[in-house]
């Protein structure tokens, strides 16, 4: 028995919302990309497109005629690396945001 050894890439791939007037045309969408959820309620997909083609893919499916419109992730453009503003008053006070700390007393219901 042989083992084959391929290296296996990770495409980047990028999320987009199709609004469409009906689900009838699910097929047609099928070849754009992966597809990943489908909301019947709500007539709306959820595909994932390759990055490179990203643009054109986006394009040719808003011309499409049963798509009501498209709307792409903005998740690849958001810095995700919090490690260093999580819990940091500093990175608060580098946005331009002022702390004000108050100091709260709990009374409860039965001293008042």
């Amino acid at each position: 028995m042989q083992v084959d050894k391929t290296n296996f890439e990770i495409t980047k791939r990028r999320g987009i919302i199709v609004w469409v007037y009906s689900l009838k045309q699910l097929k047609n969408l099928k070849k754009f990309g992966l597809l990943h959820y489908v909301s019947r309620r709500m007539k709306y997909v959820v595909l994932y497109l390759n990055e490179e083609t990203f643009e054109q893919t986006q394009e040719r499916i808003q011309k499409l005629h049963f798509v009501r419109r498209v709307e792409p992730s903005y998740r690849p453009d958001i810095e995700m690396n919090f490690a260093e503003k999580i819990g940091s008053k500093d990175a608060i006070k580098e946005d331009g945001f002022e702390i004000e700390e108050l100091s709260t007393e709990i009374r409860l219901a039965e001293n008042i």
